[in-house]
């Protein structure tokens, strides 16, 4: 009997299977906000932090950051999706990126995109205060369950982006 529950032990470990499983650590934080033209209220506003050859991109639909104060209660939150209102992006390049790629008219030839990931779902949470100018607005994002899947249908999980940063607007 116990030889028996020992072989159907063996035969349980050797015959489960993770698939593919791939857990990927998206670390952001020591990079900054970056943004190719003045962020503004009333335009789209495509966001970017870089990580040596990868970066995350934000883009934020027009109208979505307001020059007035949100109540600590009830911050703007958009709904993140591949078709919008906003979208995540994560790409991985073939070498190290620079801030020219995103913002030069004509992109350089290299580095090129090895893969692109979108965010399935999600959300962005938008709060905003007054600066200490007392002129200009802070707003500060934060990301949301945000759900990344590859072509092959994997997720990477263990996100570390909560907090995107902060962008100021003025009036």
């Amino acid at each position: 009997m116990r030889q028996f529950l020992f072989f159907c032990l063996i035969c349980l470990f050797v015959s489960c299977d993770d698939g593919d499983l791939q857990i990927e650590t998206l670390d952001f934080d020591n990079s900054s906000i970056d943004v190719c033209a003045t962020v503004a209220v009333n335009t789209e506003n495509i966001l970017f932090k870089i990580n040596d050859d990868e970066a995350l991109i934000l883009t934020l639909p027009a109208n979505i950051l307001k020059n007035e104060i949100t109540p600590e209660d009830t911050p703007i939150t958009s709904n993140v999706t591949e078709s919008g209102p906003s979208k995540i992006t994560y790409r991985i390049f073939s070498d190290k990126v620079s801030k020219n790629y995103f913002c030069d008219d004509i992109p350089p030839i290299s580095p090129t995109v090895i893969d692109e990931i979108p965010a399935k779902n999600g959300s962005v949470i938008i709060t905003t205060v007054l600066a200490e100018d007392e002129v200009s607005f802070e707003h500060t994002i934060q990301l949301d369950n945000i759900t990344l899947e590859t072509s092959s249908g994997s997720r990477i999980t263990d996100l570390s982006i909560n907090d995107f940063g902060v962008v100021t607007t003025k009036p």
